[in-house]
């Protein structure tokens, strides 16, 4: 059974970094059927895509995050990471780290959901 879990600081300072884990169990981030994203839901909205890793250790992100996202992956420990510069308050969300591995199930287009971490970006 696939299980994800984020980690990581639930405040920061606008213009700081915000660096999240998500570590995975049940399989291994290297597997060729899976790709492994992260999502967020700001107060009151919809998700939102931010970028996904791929078992080859490519990565895709979305076209507005892109200039200040970095996803990597640690595979010794089965893990893939977030950093977000620039914070800004708009950035408040709550962050999920979430898998897909091609089934024909899915809950908001993926298999696998983290319980998802709140962020709060303020001075």
């Amino acid at each position: 059974q696939v299980q994800l879990q984020e980690s990581g600081p639930g405040l920061v300072k606008p213009s700081q970094t915000l660096s999240l884990t998500c570590t995975v169990s049940g399989t291994w981030i290297t597997s060729g059927h899976y790709y492994w994203s992260w999502i967020r839901q700001p107060p009151g909205k919809g998700l939102e895509w931010i970028g996904a890793i791929f078992n080859d250790g490519s990565t895709a992100y979305a076209p507005s995050l892109k200039s200040r996202t970095t996803i990597s992956r640690q595979t010794s420990k089965n893990q893939f990471s977030l950093h977000l510069n620039s914070l800004k308050p708009e950035d408040t969300a709550i962050y999920y780290c979430a898998a897909f591995d091609g089934s024909t199930w899915s809950i908001n287009g993926y298999n696998y959901w983290g319980q998802g971490t709140q962020v709060t970006v303020s001075s």
